[in-house]
């Protein structure tokens, strides 16, 4: 067993409901960073909150507890899969991110706005922060003009772009741009898949036992449009950022351990088809990076050629 990467603490969000997907997401993350062969996180440092457990008390009550137990030599990672939304009323507009329960008629209370969202993030001592974004899923709200509102999908608060701007330790990825949504997959979704495989040291710029902000930031710019046939390109704020430390990606070794599953990764055709049924042609990426074609049912997914 290699040594733990003791400075690091995470909160990792999957929403689940109408997204189960963001439940698998969600255990992927937490399950690579307390791998002590691999990121080897402290394992109650990793906090993971799925379906009802990832309520907006939850959620709230998970970063409160990231304020109190770390500090300025803290590395901490915030993962969120579920929808984000910019919500248009007579009284302004407002980013919301949707826990587990969320109710559209009282998104004021049921719901994470973007202010407070990054306010709590705000109140997180350590000076190497790292938020994670897969916000743009297809589905979600519906009879909103009832209400008086309006909503688009949005990948990220834009109070969390202020973040960038209070110090070279914080970055924030988000999972595609406002006019894309993005696709889920299985084991995990496209974004997703590349985060975990960049935890995992593919693509490292440098063989020395870390991952560094650029090795997971650069590696979901490469392979998530390729995987999506260019219709999904992660949101990268990180250029301002020192180029910090994450995580180990083999217990503190120089070796990689490889890829944590043997499934071969798929991705879904369009965003949606995963619950949706029918027949789709996909195509899955082996080991070395090449493609094969099949055909499946709808619970095979895609991974696109580019």
């Amino acid at each position: 067993m290699g040594q733990l990467f003791t400075q690091g603490h995470a909160c990792i969000v999957g929403v689940g409901a109408d997204l189960p997907n963001t439940v698998k997401d969600a255990q992927g993350i937490a399950d690579i960073l307390r791998d002590p062969e691999r990121c080897a996180y402290e394992s109650d440092q990793v906090q993971l909150l799925t379906a009802e457990q990832a309520t907006r008390a939850d959620i709230l009550a998970a970063l409160d507890k990231l304020a109190a137990t770390t500090d300025a030599e803290a590395t901490v990672l915030v993962y969120f899969s579920g929808h984000g939304y910019q919500v248009a009323s007579p009284m302004g507009e407002a980013y919301y991110l949707m826990p587990h329960g969320y109710d559209q008629k009282k998104l004021y209370q049921t719901a994470i706005s973007g202010a407070e969202f990054t306010a709590k993030l705000r109140a997180i001592p350590a000076k190497k922060l790292v938020i994670l974004l897969d916000c743009c899923h297809a589905g979600g709200l519906s009879g909103l003009e009832d209400l008086g509102l309006e909503a688009a999908k949005a990948p990220l608060p834009p109070e969390a772009q202020a973040l960038l701007a209070e110090g070279s330790g914080r970055v924030v990825i988000a999972s595609s741009t406002a006019e894309e949504l993005s696709f889920a997959g299985k084991p995990y979704s496209a974004f997703t898949l590349a985060v975990i495989e960049a935890l995992a040291g593919t693509g490292v710029a440098q063989k020395d036992g870390y991952v560094r902000v650029s090795d997971l930031a650069l590696h979901a710019r490469e392979v998530v449009p390729r995987r999506t046939r260019n219709r999904q390109h992660p949101i990268l704020n990180f250029e301002q950022a020192d180029n910090f430390v994450l995580a180990y990606y083999a217990g503190g070794e120089e070796q990689p351990k490889g890829l944590p599953f043997e499934v071969v990764p798929e991705i879904e055709e369009e965003p949606g088809a995963f619950a949706q049924g029918g027949t789709q042609v996909i195509q899955n990426v082996t080991q070395q990076g090449k493609y094969n074609i099949n055909i499946g049912q709808a619970s095979d997914l895609r991974i696109g050629d580019g």
